[in-house]
């Protein structure tokens, strides 16, 4: 299909343009006074300290509706306790926007074992307890209490990946899409700059906000099928196999045409692989895909499966179709993913007056996540990786969007010269990953068209061009602006792409490697890795040995820190023993370590709801999968990361003895935990730490200096 889209740039700018930008936006009445304000047309609401930097993507949404002509003021991380504090700007001309915050609610708060983090990277001094848990849904029931009749629209990582039904780690069942426990009227997917300047606009026209119907990104409620449109079951696309069940929607499922045999429903069916069918372009572009129920899938793993194998199917914005769901008596309908924006777009959003500073308001508080970023500049969007565990698909997608060179460069020259604490370090040059700057299919049309999960897994497509050497050029540019003493590279690095062009892991190991770099193997074993999707330890071994070589040829002592996961579906105890065992060999210590949080949406949250591998043939004989969810199976995993830990050694010797292999249990080199246990105080020294050899940590690089004593560098 070929999709056209405006310009969010190239609509007739509101009437309050006149006012024209603010120099921050606005989160007193005072400010809007000053301004020249007598309303807002747009409030947006969020669970972050306001930073007006291109990172925030609140700063992002305001400054797009700014250069729109619209009045845009900010309530950050409002009382949410009474509907007062959602008053303080006045009532909207047009609508509230409200979102979480740049992470997830329940993500910043709590983590992976459930348990109440004590601070808030994106809160003023880091100050844990400033949002409320769900906070798209809090914060939009306290809109519609301040002012009843203002549409809200809802948006952010939260409301993403919370679209249709979907599974709750914290709650630990299947909730409704967060359009309904919201309350809200409309929602917005994704990087939202297209479908919010074109709600902000046609509201402005006089529409109704029930009468956005149709505009890709968001979702909203429909009576029913409109007329014209197509609908198609789900399980004409992927079929799980017949449910003997009254209430199931697959009764009148035709059986597949091939491999057709008894399956274990009891019923005879065709094999239970995602195949989709050539539909007309006309067709397709008016037909809706009907997902199983609310009520359906809360109940039943494999189908909540079904619908997730079925979601992901369709977020490729060249052919994705309409999804629909019902919940209870009503119906929500999920349009396309918008579609990406364009490299002049792109540059448009990140040219537009930041001040990149936090608002004056928070005075000379220190707001970590601010800190961390302030002087990093995102050069693209999206990724084509397509790892399970991970959220960008669902969210940015798998297409790239692209800045331009001029526009990164303009980007760096205006930190150099505006930055009141800039001292030539550029600290990252990067994005969702570092090195898919301008990659992209070979072909747009087989790219509009593919329904591949990655491009890069389980090998890297034929079809994708690899070639780096554009990230080269800007490297050197970059390097050589007056001013700029280092550019770090602190992005998430694809090492399997990047040893596909030679020239740019040189250039990135000799001028970009602040001594250490970070790379994410996740694993080391089969099992969990192809449930991950993700590349084998072969791929690494190749990056190593180029690291370590141009390394050694600039003169350098670097080290790699790779990243690992404790507790993903598919892992089993005799994995993380393996993973223990590489760590040791390679002489490897995790100062913290990262266990698999089920994020909504996500397939491998798909995996740990349903105990299925998702990736393939889901049925209810399909073959269970490990998956590690009890506490001392979880803490076992993480305790087998830090085999190094006396805290861990109790429970590392009963597991190994349960294994069967005690012979890892001594006092020599060749074993991984000792066979004493220290005192409490005691420091134990039966493991020589490497001289020269960090710890893998995920957040510090650790390693010994000169005194014996250990320095913690920031990253």
């Amino acid at each position: 299909m070929i999709h056209n889209a405006p310009n969010i740039f190239g609509y007739k700018k509101y009437w309050a343009h006149r006012f024209g930008p603010a120099p921050e936006l606005p989160m007193s009445l005072a400010e809007m006074q000053q301004l020249g304000w007598d309303a807002c047309d747009i409030i947006l609401v969020t669970g972050d300290a306001y930073v007006d930097h291109p990172s925030f993507g609140m700063a992002v949404i305001g400054r797009v509706l700014e250069a729109q002509g619209f009045r845009v003021g900010i309530i950050s991380q409002p009382d949410w306790h009474s509907a007062e504090d959602f008053k303080r700007l006045g009532q909207p001309k047009l609508f509230f926007g409200v979102t979480g915050g740049n992470m997830d609610s329940m993500v910043n708060r709590y983590t992976s074992d459930r348990k109440i983090r004590s601070n808030d990277a994106y809160t003023a001094d880091g100050a844990a307890g400033k949002r409320p848990d769900r906070a798209v849904n809090v914060y939009a029931h306290r809109c519609r209490e301040a002012y009843k009749n203002v549409p809200i629209v809802i948006g952010g990582i939260e409301a993403s990946l919370r679209r249709i039904a979907h599974y709750d780690y914290w709650s630990d069942k299947v909730r409704k899409s967060i359009l309904l426990d919201s309350k809200a009227d409309l929602l917005v997917y994704g990087n939202a700059e297209r479908q919010v300047v074109e709600i902000a606009h046609r509201l402005a026209k006089g529409e109704g906000v029930h009468d956005l119907k149709g505009i890709r990104g968001t979702v909203h409620f429909v009576k029913q099928v409109p007329l014209g449109w197509m609908e198609k079951d789900s399980t004409d696309i992927d079929k799980p196999g017949v449910v003997i069940s009254h209430q199931s929607p697959y009764q009148e499922m035709p059986v597949c045409e091939s491999n057709v045999g008894p399956n274990s429903f009891g019923q005879t069916s065709g094999e239970t692989v995602i195949q989709f069918k050539p539909i007309a372009n006309k067709q397709r572009a008016q037909t809706v895909i009907r997902l199983p129920d609310y009520d359906v899938v809360k109940d039943d793993p494999v189908l909540y499966a079904h619908a997730s194998r079925v979601m992901h199917g369709e977020t490729n914005p060249g052919n994705a179709r309409a999804l629909i769901q019902r919940h209870g008596n009503r119906e929500v309908w999920i349009n396309p993913p918008p579609l990406p924006l364009t490299t002049p777009e792109m540059d448009g959003v990140f040219d537009l007056p930041y001040s990149r500073l936090p608002h004056t308001a928070y005075g000379k508080a220190n707001i970590p996540a601010f800190e961390m970023i302030q002087h990093s500049v995102l050069i693209m969007r999206g990724c084509f990786g397509g790892c399970s565990f991970c959220s960008i698909t669902e969210h940015e997608g798998r297409i790239i969007q692209n800045r331009s060179e001029d526009s990164i460069i303009r980007e760096i020259e205006a930190i150099r010269d505006t930055s009141p604490n800039f001292t030539g370090n550029i600290s990252d040059l990067g994005g969702p990953t570092a090195n898919m700057w301008r990659l992209a299919c070979k072909d747009p049309a087989i790219e509009a068209s593919c329904r591949k999960p990655s491009c890069v897994y389980p090998g890297i497509c034929h079809n994708l061009n690899t070639d780096q050497t554009p990230l080269v050029k800007l490297y050197r540019r970059a390097r050589k602006l007056p001013g700029i003493k280092k550019i770090f590279i602190a992005s998430g690095l694809r090492y399997d792409i990047a040893v596909e062009t030679p020239e740019y892991v040189k250039e990135l190991v000799t001028h970009h490697v602040g001594g250490y770099l970070k790379i994410a193997p996740e694993h080391t074993e089969q099992g969990p890795l192809s449930k991950m999707m993700k590349p084998g330890m072969g791929t690494y071994d190749r990056f190593k040995q180029m690291f370590d070589k141009y390394s050694k040829e600039a003169g350098k002592e670097q080290y790699l820190i790779p990243y690992f996961i404790a507790a993903h579906p598919g892992t089993e105890d005799e994995d993380m023993l393996n993973l223990a065992l590489w760590l040791k060999r390679n002489g490897f210590r995790a100062d913290q370590v990262q266990a698999f949080l089920p994020s909504p949406m996500s397939i491998a949250t798909a995996m740990y709801h349903s105990g299925k591998d998702t990736l393939h043939k889901v049925a209810r004989n399909s073959p269970d999968i490990a998956i590690p969810k009890g506490i001392k199976q979880r803490r076992l995993h993480k305790a087998f990361l830090r085999y190094h830990d006396p805290k861990n050694w109790p429970l590392l010797r009963e597991a190994l003895k349960d294994m069967g292999r005690a012979d890892l249990i001594g006092n020599g080199k060749q074993h991984l935990v000792p066979s004493f246990q220290p005192k409490v105080g005691e420091q134990s020294g039966d493991i020589q730490r490497p001289k020269s050899r960090p710890f893998v940590t995920k957040y510090t690089a650790i390693k010994p200096n000169r005194s014996g004593k250990h320095k913690r560098l920031k990253d």
